[in-house]
């Protein structure tokens, strides 16, 4: 089976957030799930895509991490719709549909990057006062005054669940040194992210010095500590701001991530409704690191 590894979420090398990608050979099945599952803990890297062709245009994806299946995963989505271009598999300037248990994914692949849009946005509910303290204790932080908005004083963010394909809590912090401080206590997170039913924890400001929107992602329930580009969490951050008006529908916002790893990454999001109807489509650019043969 051909293998490649993926930077995705930047045009440059060691940059952005790594994904295995696995394409299934024409003809052939999936492996059993326990393979793909120690498959992708053998990669060593937060997911893996597993990718079958379906049709002209279609294709089958299952993403792993090396600890479970999950239904969905931005990054090696975009990872792998670029694979597939260097596989000769996708064309550029075409849209294809990825199958996945988030349900069905269209993407669209340009000379300017990928453009994937995402699952229907819905709210799970804000946290109560008590497990929000608990939240931002794990964090590592005081829960006082983190639910302020530099662009519009009369708006107070509170965590909320919200889902995009993957459940997460968006998690609001006053400023990028608020955000830079978080040192978290990830078993308690873990034990936080099983009890409120979430993949885990999207921490973000939109009080920055450069305009744009910065963010951390943690998933220790799902053995990710921290993640460099999360294209679903991005994704349930731009409806979750979109509800608070925070953002304009149509436009194209830039979300920066992975500064405390080492590994800063540009992941763009757009919001477009239209009336009651919401869609949320999230990019980027990706760029192979290697790429083989791996026999499983």
């Amino acid at each position: 089976m051909r293998f490649q590894i993926v930077d995705a979420f930047t045009d440059s090398l060691f940059g952005g957030n790594p994904a295995g990608v696995v394409i299934i050979p024409d003809g052939q099945d999936y492996p059993d799930d326990e393979t793909m599952r120690k498959t992708a803990a053998e990669l060593r890297y937060s997911e893996t895509a597993f990718i079958k062709k379906l049709g002209e245009g279609r294709f089958q994806a299952r993403y792993f991490t090396p600890a479970a299946e999950v239904d969905l995963c931005g990054h090696a989505t975009i990872g792998s719709s670029y694979a597939l271009t260097v596989e000769g598999l996708a064309d550029k300037g075409s849209t294809i549909t990825y199958e996945t248990l988030a349900g069905n994914i269209d993407i669209t692949i340009s000379d300017d990057g990928i453009l994937m849009g995402m699952g229907d946005p819905a709210s799970y509910g804000t946290l109560e006062s008590g497990t929000v303290v608990d939240l931002y204790h794990i964090l590592g932080l005081e829960a006082h005054g983190q639910d302020v908005c530099g662009q519009n004083p009369e708006v107070k963010l509170a965590p909320e669940k919200v889902s995009t394909g993957l459940i997460d809590i968006m998690t609001p912090v006053k400023d990028e040194k608020e955000l830079e401080a978080i040192d978290p206590d990830f078993k308690a997170m873990s034990e936080l992210s099983e009890k409120q039913e979430v993949v885990g924890v999207h921490a973000f400001t939109i009080n920055s010095e450069d305009g744009l929107i910065h963010a951390r992602n943690f998933a220790p329930l799902y053995d990710i500590d921290e993640e460099a580009a999360t294209g679903t969490s991005n994704g349930a951050l731009a409806f979750y701001l979109y509800q608070h008006g925070l953002i304009e529908p149509d436009k194209v916002y830039t979300v920066v991530q992975g500064e405390k790893m080492g590994r800063p990454s540009k992941i763009s999001f757009q919001v477009i409704a239209d009336g009651a109807d919401v869609k949320v489509k999230v990019g980027g650019s990706a760029v192979t690191l290697a790429e083989g043969s791996i026999e499983i």
